[in-house]
Parts: C-alpha cells; structure tokens; sequence
C-alpha cells in the first residue's frame, strides 16, 4: 500500500461507525493512521474503539485532516455540511451508496470554496450485517472503490480521497457522480431488488415447498436479506436511474411472459442471460476465465473444511469461488468449488486419491 504523504498523513475523523465507518477505521489504523470515532450512538463508538478503529473524537483534539462520512443515506448532505464548515482545512469524503443527492444538497448550505473540499466515494464492499460488529480490516482489500469528484473539486482533495481507498486495499475507480449513480443502479440497487421480489414470493410458501430449496434459490436471494430502512433510502435517493431500470426489466418481464404462456421458444432471454454474466468483469478486472464445478460431499465434523481447502493448497490448484449446502438426506455437506476449467479434472482426480468422495 502507498504510504501517505504531506497533509494527507494528519489525522482522519470517521463520522458514522457502522459498518464500512468501523471498517474505515480498522483499515486506516492498521495502516498506521491516527484515527477518530464520531457517532451519535455512544455505545457504537465504544465498540469500534474496542475492536481497534480509533479513539473516540472528543475537544481539543488535533483538526483532522480528512473526514470520512458514514452516515445513512438521508442525512449525508447535511453531515458532510457540517463537517466542511466545523473542519475548514480538511478534506471531507463520504462512504454513502448514492452521489448526485447529496451533492446537490451541499449547493445551498456551503460555499464553492468549500466545497472544493468535498469529493464523494463510494467503496463497493459491504455485508448483509449491519453495525461495528460486522466489520473488517479487509472489508475493502481488492474491492473496487469509486472515487466521484465534481466539477469543482480541488485535485488535492481529489488525490486525499484516492489515498484513503488504496490505503484501506481498494482499487480506485474514478468517474462522475451521475455516472456512479447510473452504474450502481445497474450493478447493486436492481439486482437488490431483483432479490427482494424473489424472495417475497417464498415468504408465504407451504414448507413442504420450502424444503426442497437448493443453493440456487439461496444464491439469488442472499442480498435481499439487507435493513429495509436502509435499502428504502439508498432506492429513493437514486428513484429516477432505479425507475428508469425497473421500467426496462418490466418490458422484459411482459416478454417472457407471453412467451411462457405462449409456448414461444425462450432462448433469446436466456441467451441473454448468459452475455450477461460473462460480462461481468473477472478477476482483477479482467475478462471472465472459463471455470467448472467441483463438488465434494464433505462430512459435517469440526476440521473437515480445512482439511478439503488444505488438500486443494497441496494438489496446486487455486479455488476461484466455494458455495456450502447440506445433503438433507445425510450428515455430510456439498460443497461446490470453482475452480479454471483446466484444473477441474486434475482437482477432482487428485480429491479422489486422498479420500474425497467426489461428484461431476
């Protein structure tokens, strides 16, 4: 990691210790940054203190020179306005999901020159768990982090909020924040959604139903299990990108409708699909590698997994991706690993000679 230089080594004031505002600190603190805890809930301050992301903010503390906003989405606009105006030397940046509204809030309440102050970010890491308990030194570590300067934005500000990102492990996008806006639309607050209207639909199903749920409906469901309150803010303060999507996926729907009770053939959407998720970018940001699946039945003992992960380590071969789900009719775990499609034969015949009871 860059070691910070100049002014931007001072100390950083964390506002909000939530989850990323936690994560914030434990990052920037094992880096070996002088770090302070601001939040209005006193107890979240003493546990991310504890858990090691700073020292509480108190008087007479020395001015900081960057201020990292953590706050939920309503109220980003104002507490990045207070923080310009109480900190007038620091550069201030915010963690929030959503960039345009809370720029466009800051226009009437401070001056251009403070303003120039203020870049937005917006690290692409996070958890189902919310609070300073869920957070991680590592949370961000190879994570993208989008950077959002505006118009007016200082290129010393800018280069401050840069540092901060690849500080705590990130790699740094830097784009406009209508462009962040449209690209979070597509790429977080629909699929969110996308969840949420699938799992409703599970809600209210007989058990017996239920039990033959498998790891795909767990896959495509596993985000929708987010804070309401929160996700109600993050949508609303991004309605008209998130609309404009949801008009698209409708047209969509009303398509393959027609073409379900149509009998009509369906492999234009689900061709579709697949350009899709070979689209999205692969390791390192490169284009996907063709993998395959490994699936091993591993027995539900304290060990086993460390063992299988620590078997796969000695063969060579790296795992791209892992998924658990439990055999319901036996005390044994299926554990899928993805691994390049090249070293499928050789991991499964090598698992094979060391005892693992594979599957194709």
């Amino acid at each position: 990691m860059p070691e910070p230089d100049g002014e931007r080594a001072g100390p950083v004031l964390v506002v909000g210790v939530g989850l990323l505002g936690t994560s914030v600190g434990l990052a920037l603190t094992r880096a070996g940054r002088d770090v302070r805890l601001l939040d209005p809930h006193p107890e979240h301050v003493r546990t991310a203190s504890g858990l090691g992301a700073g020292r509480a903010a108190k008087d007479g503390d020395p001015e900081p020179a960057l201020v990292v906003v953590a706050c939920p989405p309503d109220a980003l606009g104002g507490v990045i306005a207070e923080q310009l105006l109480a900190h007038p030397d620091a550069v201030v940046t915010d963690v929030g999901s959503v960039k345009t509204a809370p720029l466009a809030a800051l226009a009437s309440r401070v001056d251009r020159a403070a303003g120039a102050r203020y870049v937005g970010s917006h690290p692409m890491a996070g958890s189902e768990r919310s609070g300073p308990l869920a957070a991680s030194a590592t949370l961000f570590e190879g994570r993208p982090w989008a950077v959002t300067p505006h118009g007016g934005s200082a290129p010393d500000a800018v280069a401050a909020v840069v540092d901060l990102a690849e500080t705590c492990g990130a790699v740094t996008v830097t784009m406009s924040p209508g462009e962040h806006d449209l690209a979070v639309a597509r790429t977080s607050h629909l699929p969110h959604l996308m969840a949420v209207l699938v799992a409703g639909r599970l809600a209210d199903a007989p058990r017996d139903q239920l039990a033959l749920s498998g790891q795909g409906v767990r896959d495509v469901t596993r985000v929708a299990g987010g804070d309401p309150s929160l996700w109600q803010q993050i949508v609303g303060a991004n309605a008209p990108a998130v609309a404009d999507l949801l008009r698209e996926v409708r047209t969509d729907l009303d398509g393959l409708i027609g073409a379900v009770e149509s009998g009509a053939p369906l492999a234009p959407v689900l061709d579709r699909g697949v350009a899709g998720v070979r689209a999205i970018p692969g390791k390192h940001g490169g284009p996907p590698a063709e993998t395959s699946l490994v699936v091993v039945a591993v027995p539900d003992h304290p060990g086993e997994l460390a063992r299988l992960f620590a078997d796969a380590g000695e063969i060579g071969v790296n795992i791209e991706d892992v998924r658990i789900d439990h055999d319901p009719g036996r005390p044994v775990g299926r554990v899928e690993l993805t691994v390049t499609a090249a070293h499928a034969v050789v991991l499964r015949h090598a698992l094979g000679e060391r005892g693992w009871e594979t599957q194709r």
